[in-house]
């Protein structure tokens, strides 16, 4: 019996449907960044001095581009002071917060002797080579690199190191006259190398920070007031070496009457901050920068400001000065270093006394001996070492400086740090 086998019949294939991807919600690729708490950057106070120091900054940007637009305009640039300020306002805050966040304290003990050093030579060399610039009869700018710099302001820098380092190593509350002998060496080291470039007036703020290394260092008020008696009649001395001094002051003293001489300046001032009134005649509408006051946006920014913001905004000026006066002082008095409290004390007779004592001259209630706004005046040199100052300070701050400290990171280190603050 044969078995018949054929071939299965298959269906046709059918044709392939497309396939429809249905949308699907990709997910976002994000990263995450995890920052440290406030408190373990810094404490209270070295905040508050960052906060005051960045605000005072910004402020002066303002006014140097109000206050310096029409001379700058004339040599074709008039953004052209407030670029070079703007500038050395971003690599000054940049240098604070390294030298707040990233230096050790210890360090500065180290550091402090090598850059006196290094910046008694600039500004020697500034004052008695070719190498440096004189302007206004005084001969203390160099130029670096294509930029003018004022070794002097670096000179304020490295002394207020310096003093408070040796208030580090010696109680100032044991030390006679003759204990003293050193931070009065160099402290007329440093006034010395300024003088030879005839600023008195940094000369002055050099001498503030002398007295305030030396009343917050501990020094007894007895040796103190030996040393500020001879120290007045010196600078009584050196104000009279001059005749452009001397005329000055003997100005200021009958009055000021001579207008069109040598009280141009002070007048000029005067008429500035009445023209401003309470609120001001408005920011950039100041009558007194086209070429009526002469250094509008340096030494006499101050009447600017009077003039377009008035008297509430000089308020608040001073007030921000008062402040970080009280921020200063809590540093000091927080500490347990004398290190700290030395620089401290220093830190705010070089701000604080700078300012009021370029407001002194912008009123009237002082001679003029030009010396810039803190923060505010143009001038990069000036800005520049400000806030490396108050870098060093919110470094400082709620910290002890101890050579063998642990790093903040180590579980010593945290735990120390948790009882200072």
């Amino acid at each position: 019996m044969e078995t018949v086998t054929g071939a299965v019949p298959t269906r046709p294939q059918a044709a392939p449907r497309p396939v429809v991807r249905l949308p699907v919600r990709r997910r976002v690729t994000t990263m995450r960044i995890a920052l440290p708490a406030v408190e373990r950057i810094a404490g209270p106070d070295a905040l508050a001095l960052s906060a005051l120091t960045l605000f005072l900054t910004g402020f002066g940007l303002l006014m140097v581009l109000s206050a310096s637009s029409v001379e700058a305009g004339v040599s074709g640039d008039p953004y052209g002071d407030f670029a070079t300020q703007g500038v050395a306002a971003l690599l000054g805050v940049g240098a604070m917060l390294v030298v707040a966040t990233r230096l050790r304290p210890a360090a500065l003990l180290r550091i402090a002797p090598v850059a006196f050093g290094a910046a008694v030579v600039l500004q020697v060399l500034t004052a008695t080579t070719p190498l440096g610039t004189s302007i206004a009869g005084n001969q203390n700018w160099i130029r670096l690199f294509g930029f003018s710099v004022q070794p002097s302001e670096f000179v304020k820098l490295s002394l207020v190191l310096v003093l408070a380092a040796f208030f580090q190593r010696r109680a100032g509350e044991r030390l006679t006259v003759r204990g003293l002998v050193p931070p009065l060496v160099l402290s007329a080291v440093a006034i010395g190398s300024v003088y030879l470039g005839h600023d008195l007036g940094t000369c002055l703020i050099l001498a503030l920070i002398v007295v305030g290394g030396f009343t917050f260092g501990g020094v007894r008020l007895p040796v103190l007031g030996l040393l500020g008696g001879s120290a007045s009649g010196l600078l009584w001395v050196f104000a009279q070496a001059n005749s452009s001094r001397t005329d000055r002051l003997a100005a200021w003293s009958a009055g000021c009457t001579d207008l069109l001489g040598t009280c141009w300046q002070s007048k000029q001032a005067e008429w500035a901050l009445a023209n401003g009134g309470l609120t001001g005649v408005g920011i950039g509408n100041s009558v007194s920068k086209w070429f009526w006051l002469p250094e509008a946006d340096n030494d006499f920014i101050a009447a600017v400001i009077g003039e377009e913001t008035g008297l509430l905004g000089l308020a608040v000026l001073i007030a921000c000065f008062v402040a970080l006066a009280v921020v200063c002082i809590r540093i000091g008095s927080r500490s347990r270093d004398r290190f700290t409290r030395a620089a401290a004390g220093m830190t705010m007779a070089w701000l604080v006394g700078q300012a009021f004592a370029n407001l002194a001259v912008v009123v009237g209630v002082a001679p003029v001996f030009g010396v810039p706004l803190p923060f505010v005046s143009a001038g990069g040199s000036s800005l520049i070492a400000n806030l490396l100052l108050v870098g060093c300070l919110m470094a400082l701050a709620d910290r002890r400086v101890q050579p063998d400290d642990p790093h903040p990171d180590h579980p010593a280190g945290r735990a120390r740090q948790g009882v200072v603050r």
